[in-house]
């Protein structure tokens, strides 16, 4: 009897628990973890226990919580030292930032999800928010808009969750209001959010057209209170930078 589908179901298992542990702020008990993947607890106490061994998890003294572990850094780590794009996206950032003061992020589209990449912090920020490696919905960042709008309407509502999920009061949680905001994206070249992702902050993002459909995007986040005036240069220069970059990306043969 073949030993493939159990060693499968392993496997999607671990990577669960892995993502479960990985989206907690805190440390998660064998109980939480049941709640939150369904699996049944005896395979789960085994896989645990496992992941702990090999540093892929890590637990409290009394081994009654766990949260993601050092080998998981590792693996991520990796996944940056990699990608071709990532040197040229950075360089490009640190120009951007240069210009306009601003906090810039770059992000590629995971499914319904936005992976934060690389990030260049406004140098009057008054605390830094660590965002490489972050993951946040789509719809709620103007990154994910500008990207989902590469999208058919049909892709992205197959590609979303229903319902949307909310994070703040601003957030798009109606699909025709969504799919109505991406069509002025794809008209206008560049996505606005104002406080849809987080309170008091405002985002424009910009696809980097080096991909068809582009994956990856720029964004700059500003103070909700700025004004057209304060908008306009931002953006100009959002799109100029991330143009600059992906007719380099192109010219290097990156794709």
């Amino acid at each position: 009897m073949s030993m493939e589908p159990q060693l499968v179901k392993s496997a999607e298992r671990t990577v669960r628990i892995l993502e479960a542990l990985a989206g907690s702020h805190d440390h998660l008990t064998l109980s939480q973890l049941q709640q939150r993947t369904g699996f049944p607890r005896s395979s789960l106490h085994a896989l645990m226990r496992t992941l702990v061994e090999l540093n892929w998890v890590e637990t409290d003294a009394a081994r009654s919580a766990f949260g993601i572990g050092p080998h998981a850094l590792l693996t991520g780590t990796a996944y940056l030292d990699k990608d071709p794009a990532l040197p040229f996206a950075q360089e490009t950032l640190e120009d951007l930032r240069d210009e306009i003061g601003q906090t810039v992020h770059f992000a590629r589209r995971d499914g319904a999800h936005v992976l934060y990449l690389a990030t260049r912090e406004s140098r009057e920020a008054d605390h830094i928010i660590p965002r490489v490696g972050r993951r946040l919905p789509a719809h709620v960042t103007a990154l994910g808009q500008v990207l989902l709008a590469q999208l058919t309407d049909d892709e992205v509502e197959a590609l979303l969750p229903d319902p949307l999920t909310s994070l703040t009061s601003h957030t798009i949680t109606d699909l025709a209001k969504l799919t109505g905001e991406l069509d002025h994206v794809r008209t206008r070249g560049w996505s606005y959010e104002r406080e849809q992702g987080t309170p008091g902050v405002a985002c424009v993002a910009v696809t980097v057209d080096y991909r068809i459909p582009a994956t990856d995007a720029i964004s700059c986040s500003m103070p909700a209170r700025f004004g057209p005036g304060n908008i306009e240069p931002i953006t100009e220069a959002v799109i100029r930078h991330t143009r600059k970059l992906a007719a380099t990306l192109r010219r290097e043969g990156i794709r």
